[in-house]
């Protein structure tokens, strides 16, 4: 029997409107789609009507589908000659673990390709009215793990950020947001440093909350922000409040 395709693709961050054509596409032409729970399920009305559909949500601390398993899948269903889709919220190769799905197909010579995505590093801010980059505030920035296999991310080298980057984006990082902001500071950042929370980014539940790094633990807590959020750290966040263009709901800012 003929080997399948697969393709391993972004969802974007959130709102369906900020998928690729080339996306749509796939799901269009899919037998079968593996997705990820933060991908708005809107996006599977673009699949075929006979599509099967497998569930392989993450939760922090509850994977209802194991890394294997899920490539254990893709595998099987290309041999059977199907069209796959694994559908990744965000870019599959940005904290997506694309690559070693990418990996385990390209092992046994099964085609693949790569959809890039809208991340969430990119859009969250946007739609908080934050540039990652500006002439006057940052010409660098950076995409960080706010969560490693060991649990606190420390393996990340903090003084290469706190004094070389201009504008941090943390992913998967409220759990560990005490560690982050103390790291930084240690390592040379202003404790005024502004940082921007922004949680279900480019959503309909959009929240963002702001503060420094001395400030923004607490203020986090206390608003009861949750996951999944985007950490955004830099001058740049001065700009949320005067570039805010984003009102999903009525709901106040929180500024410190």
């Amino acid at each position: 029997m003929k080997k399948g395709k697969v393709y391993i693709v972004g969802a974007g961050p959130g709102d369906p409107e900020l998928i690729t054509l080339k996306a749509v596409k796939c799901l269009a032409a899919a037998d079968v789609i593996l997705y990820d729970r933060l991908v708005n399920p809107v996006l599977l009305e673009h699949a075929k009507e006979e599509a099967e559909f497998i569930y392989c949500g993450k939760i922090p601390g509850n994977h209802c589908v194991p890394q294997e398993v899920i490539q254990k899948l893709l595998i099987e269903k290309s041999l059977e000659g199907k069209t796959v889709v694994r559908l990744k919220g965000g870019d599959p190769f940005i904290f997506g673990r694309g690559g070693e799905e990418a990996e385990a197909l390209a092992r046994l010579g099964i085609a693949f390709e790569i959809v890039p995505g809208i991340t969430a590093g990119i859009a969250a801010p946007a739609y908080a009215g934050i540039p990652v980059t500006h002439r006057e505030y940052g010409g660098s920035f950076a995409f960080v793990t706010g969560h490693c296999t060991t649990g606190k991310p420390d393996n990340i080298r903090w003084e290469y950020l706190a004094k070389g980057v201009d504008t941090i984006s943390i992913y998967m990082g409220i759990k560990n947001l005490p560690y982050i902001c103390s790291q930084l500071q240690t390592y040379g950042k202003n404790p005024q440093t502004p940082i921007a929370v922004i949680e279900q980014g480019t959503t309909m539940n959009q929240r963002v909350v702001t503060g420094t790094l001395e400030t923004i633990v607490e203020t986090v807590k206390r608003e009861a922000v949750s996951n999944p959020a985007m950490i955004i750290i830099g001058e740049v966040v001065n700009l949320s409040q005067p570039l805010s263009w984003f009102s999903p709901r009525k709901r106040e800012k929180v500024f410190i």
